[in-house]
């Protein structure tokens, strides 16, 4: 019997485990709030600058932050990193309940 013509499946794709919509959504870094901040303005102020540009400027502006500077953000990123962990305990409790019945 012929095999139907069409497109084969690679490794990962067999492999890769289908991601559960319901899951919470992990936490933001404290680069990750700097970089939600400040991106707008770096595309202001350069409107000709490629995506990967962007990136590199704000990562260069993260290190030239001090301590003192980084604090809110870091603030941020603990208050959403308890968020989640919270979030991830009613989910992985709802699932075990899920099975068990």
């Amino acid at each position: 019997m012929p095999k139907e013509p069409g497109r084969r499946r690679t490794k990962e794709e067999i492999r890769k485990k289908k991601k559960d919509p319901n899951a919470p959504k992990r936490a933001l870094s404290a680069y990750m709030y700097f970089a939600n901040e400040n991106r707008d303005n770096i595309k202001n102020e350069n409107p000709d600058i490629s995506f990967g540009q962007i990136g590199k400027v704000l990562g260069e502006q993260w290190k030239a932050l001090t301590d003192a500077e980084k604090v809110p953000y870091e603030a941020k990123a603990t208050q959403d990193k308890k968020r989640y962990e919270e979030e991830k305990a009613a989910y992985q409790a709802s699932k075990a309940q899920e099975y068990s019945e």
